[in-house]
């Protein structure tokens, strides 16, 4: 693998600052083929990356950033495919990104040093001169705990919380630099410009980012890298500096469009500074930080946003799908399944031109789509979904996500109705104030949604397996049992709701009756989709 790194810490009898690099510092929550859950260094996974299954950060968006910022080195270390038909060949013969390891060990020491005074990878060593006056406590930089960056989400102040070991650190300032929230930053204008206090919105915040996943993290990591359109360039590795000309934060700053890959993916979307100290183990922590704005990037959707799946809102506009509060993503995996089917360029359409692949353990690849939902400055929740994916089996699966999730949301609305009924027989007399409060005791479809995920799930995996061996279609047949499946579901919710009704002679009559009416709904002969009915949909 290259020349050996230096020892970690200084022999004792020496005072020296503290640093910490994460190219030989087990930082990567890592998970073998046995289950078990290592930490590794990052030259550690970039070398075992084909043995490695999987990362596993604490949070979805954590394990992106990631995932994003090695693809940075990959690039930045020419680890890479050339044109579309070599990115078929390095998924064909399994190309070993250990390269991409050897390149990294032999980077200059300074540019890997996480607290180092000029160079501190990731951030931006500007702000020292604002550290001591806005400095706050760790929570900051977590995105689940910042809140609006001004309070937590219990509205507890930003100068609480405990200091960060130094690897949960990393990994969190990777994830504020791709998916932080626009606001005002705690940190004051006074010394590097008003314009510091505006932090714009990541570059994966508020779209779904989708990442095709393989059997191994090599694997995954083969799938994501792309053939550049020009040099594959240099990472970002901290403001002060590689070759690219930083805004400052004297005026409004202009977005510039990103050099290269490697550029894209490591680009600094918060400018972040870490204060780190000793624990009382020894160990190195963070126990100050301060983050103000970053660079703000001019982003070309068919250049830099090659996995994004662009959808109509109710307003007409084209945007990329966006994580919803009240939609999962299983309801819009046909989108995704949409993309590989129509060869949408860049992403999709290199995936669809993947050969046939039979795996006796099930779907070869998934499409995981990962998403930040948020209240305009407020982190609320992430999101994500895996979807299976096979090669040549688009269609298929496209038709399956499509049908099942219009039959999720009609046996949703159709318990939406029977809800509503029930209310209104045995609160006729209620005031148009209290009526969502009276129907929301009868309405079912919070316990329908969450259980109608995984028999979609089913469904999906179901069309592969059957898929390979199935001369014919096997779609509208599992479409039929999935139907079944989810009808009976929903009746069971809907009738646990109704059993909140009054044992008289109303709340007999709003049972039967809410009862009527969701049978009616799900065996309508023209409003109901044609699986309800034992029938196959040719749409």
């Amino acid at each position: 693998m290259g020349r050996a790194l230096p020892p970690t810490h200084p022999p004792a009898a020496v005072e020296q600052r503290l640093s910490w690099d994460p190219r030989r510092e087990p930082c990567i929550p890592s998970v073998t083929p046995e289950g078990a859950r290592v930490a590794l260094s990052l030259c550690e996974l970039l070398d075992r990356a084909d043995y490695l299954t999987t990362i596993d950060c604490p949070t979805p968006g954590e394990t992106v950033a990631v995932i994003e910022f090695v693809m940075a080195i990959c690039f930045a270390s020419g680890a890479c495919p050339n044109t579309p038909e070599e990115w078929r060949e390095w998924i064909r013969d399994e190309r070993s990104l250990r390269s991409a390891a050897e390149w990294l060990v032999a980077e200059p020491d300074q540019h890997w040093d996480l607290f180092h005074p000029d160079t501190p990878l990731g951030q931006n060593s500007l702000l020292a001169s604002s550290f001591e006056e806005s400095g706050t406590g760790t929570a900051q930089l977590v995105i689940e705990r910042a809140g609006d960056y001004n309070q937590f989400f219990d509205h507890h102040h930003l100068e609480d919380g405990e200091p960060l070991p130094a690897a949960d650190a990393f990994r969190a300032m990777l994830a504020q630099h791709v998916y932080g929230t626009y606001g005002r930053a705690r940190i004051t204008g006074r010394i590097l410009g008003p314009t510091v206090t505006n932090l714009s919105t990541g570059r994966l915040q508020g779209r779904i980012r989708v990442v095709p996943l393989g059997r191994t993290f090599g694997e995954t990591l083969r799938l994501n890298l792309y053939p550049p359109e020009g040099e594959p360039g240099r990472l970002n590795t901290s403001w002060t500096s590689g070759s690219v000309n930083r805004r400052n934060f004297a005026v409004r700053a202009r977005p510039r469009v990103p050099e290269s890959p490697a550029d894209l993916h490591s680009a600094l979307g918060r400018s972040v500074l870490l204060r780190p100290k000793r624990d009382a183990d020894g160990g190195i922590v963070v126990d100050r930080v301060l983050i103000g704005a970053g660079e703000v990037l001019e982003l070309d959707p068919g250049k830099h946003m090659q996995d994004a799946v662009f959808s109509r809102t109710t307003g007409g506009e084209l945007k990329p799908l966006w994580p919803s509060p009240t939609r999962a993503l299983w309801q819009e995996a046909h989108a995704l399944y949409s993309a590989v089917k129509d060869a949408q360029p860049g992403l999709y359409a290199r995936l669809r031109s993947l050969p046939r692949k039979r795996d006796s353990q099930g779907a070869p690849y998934h499409l995981w789509a990962v998403g930040l939902v948020s209240n305009k400055t407020l982190p609320v929740s992430w999101t994500d979904g895996y979807f299976p994916y096979a090669p040549a089996m688009e269609a298929q699966l496209y038709r399956a996500s499509r049908r099942g999730s219009r039959i999720a949301e009609y046996l949703a609305w159709s318990l939406k109705r029977a809800a509503i009924l029930a209310s209104e027989k045995v609160h006729s007399a209620a005031r148009p104030a209290d009526e969502a409060r009276h129907m929301s005791r009868f309405d079912a479809r919070w316990m329908f949604w969450p259980e109608a995920a995984k028999p979609f799930d089913q469904l999906l995996e179901a069309v592969i397996d059957e898929g390979y061996d199935n001369p014919g279609d096997p779609v509208a047949a599992l479409l039929l049992e999935y139907t079944q499946t989810l009808t009976d579901v929903a009746r069971t919710h809907l009738v646990y709701r109704l059993d909140t009704l009054p044992p008289n002679e109303r709340g007999f009559q709003a049972r039967a009756a809410a009862l009527k009416r969701f049978e009616d709904d799900i065996s309508h002969p023209t409003k109901a989709p044609a699986e309800f009915r034992g029938e196959t949909a040719h749409d």
